[in-house]
This record gives C-alpha cells, sequence and structure tokens, in this order.
C-alpha cells in the first residue's frame, strides 16, 4: 500500500518531467533539405568539365529524379554556366545537350551512445512513463548523399561530347551532434557558411 502511495505521488512529478510542448512544424526538416542540397553542391564542386566557351547547352532533365530535385536541377544548370556554357530554351538551336540524372539525393543517420537509452516503465492507473536518457558519450549523425550523373552529346550527330565526365561525381555532407555526461552539446556540420566571427578568428590566427 504505501509503494502504491508513492507511485500515485510520484506521478504529478513525472507529469511535469516529462511535459513538452510541440508548434507546428513542415513535414520536413531544414536540416535534412540542408544536408541534401549541400551534398549536390560539394558533389558539383568536384565536377570538372573543360566546356568550349559560348557553347549552347540544353539541359535534358526528363531521367532526374529524387528528393529536392529542382535544387539540384538548378545547381546544375548554374555550374554549367559557371564553366562557360550558354543555356538554350530551345533545344533545337544546342550545340551540345547534357542529360543528367541522379542515382541517390538522400540522407542516412547513424547513432552511438555509451549509456542508458530512455526505456518506458509501467505506471500504475497512468500507463508507460518514458525515463530520461542517461548518455556519457552519445554521437548523432546524419549525412546527405548526392549521386550525379551528366552525359554530354552532339545535338545534331548523337555523338558523345569531349567533355563528357566519364562516370558519375558524388557528394556528402554531415550533421554530427555530440552530447558528454547529458550536460554538455555541440554540433559539427559542413552545411552552413562559417560565422564572421569564426572567419576573423582564422585570418588573425593565420596572419600570427
Amino acid at each position: 500500500m504505501l509503494r502504491f502511495r508513492i507511485a500515485v505521488l510520484a506521478v504529478p512529478v513525472l507529469l511535469s518531467a516529462c511535459t513538452s510542448m510541440r508548434e507546428t512544424q513542415p513535414p520536413r526538416a531544414a536540416s535534412e533539405q540542408l544536408l541534401i542540397s549541400s551534398a549536390v553542391d560539394h558533389a558539383l564542386d568536384r565536377l570538372k568539365l573543360g566546356i568550349p566557351p559560348g557553347t549552347k547547352i540544353w539541359v535534358e532533365a526528363q531521367y532526374f529524379d529524387g528528393y529536392d530535385q529542382k535544387y539540384a536541377v538548378g545547381a546544375i544548370r548554374d555550374y554549367l554556366l559557371r564553366r562557360g556554357g550558354r543555356l538554350v530554351a530551345d533545344r533545337g538551336t544546342a550545340d551540345t545537350v547534357v542529360e543528367i540524372r541522379a542515382g541517390a539525393l538522400s540522407t542516412n543517420s547513424d547513432d552511438m551512445l555509451i549509456g542508458f537509452p530512455a526505456l518506458a516503465l509501467p505506471v500504475p492507473l497512468v500507463g508507460n512513463m518514458q525515463t530520461p536518457e542517461m548518455s556519457f558519450v552519445k554521437r548523432s549523425e546524419d549525412q546527405g548523399v548526392a549521386k550525379l550523373g551528366l552525359t554530354a552529346y552532339d545535338a545534331k550527330t548523337g555523338q558523345r561530347a569531349p567533355f563528357s565526365p566519364a562516370g558519375p561525381t558524388y557528394g556528402f555532407s554531415t550533421n554530427k551532434r555530440w552530447v558528454i555526461l547529458s550536460l554538455f552539446d555541440w554540433t559539427e556540420t559542413d552545411t552552413l557558411p562559417k560565422s564572421a566571427d569564426e572567419e576573423s578568428e582564422r585570418s588573425s590566427e593565420a596572419a600570427r
């Protein structure tokens, strides 16, 4: 009987400790979108195309499919412009067709915990209650992956263009969150630009 009374008295405390508020959110998190779009940017950074300056290019995107495909297609078009190509609105006026495709545009997740995970414990008259996680060391890693394929060919003859890449290009991005002793946490990411303060600090260190 004493145990039952203690359990009943503990319910309000547990409820207050476990209560949280959640605001309405979009169906996809911004972190996921940044991971995918950053992976696309990193893949294009690794791509080297020797496009003859002024080449009229039609971008064929009918085989391109995946999450955030509009961003990826736009990023590829921007890349071709920066490499000296000229995008045309009519395939009939193009010198070269660049056919693009996506082998991967998604994310992976991996978690590591040294400690005690959260557990569901039965509480009389209430049901299951979630215990807090106790972590000595915890790492949560999300990775964005992009596999992009580009094939360039002559718009009239259909022959492969000399500057067409030999194979696909890959790009990766990461978000890592570390938690130590359930108290100290920080995040490492390559999806956001460094702040002006961080850049200034790096410049000062380099000057020394």
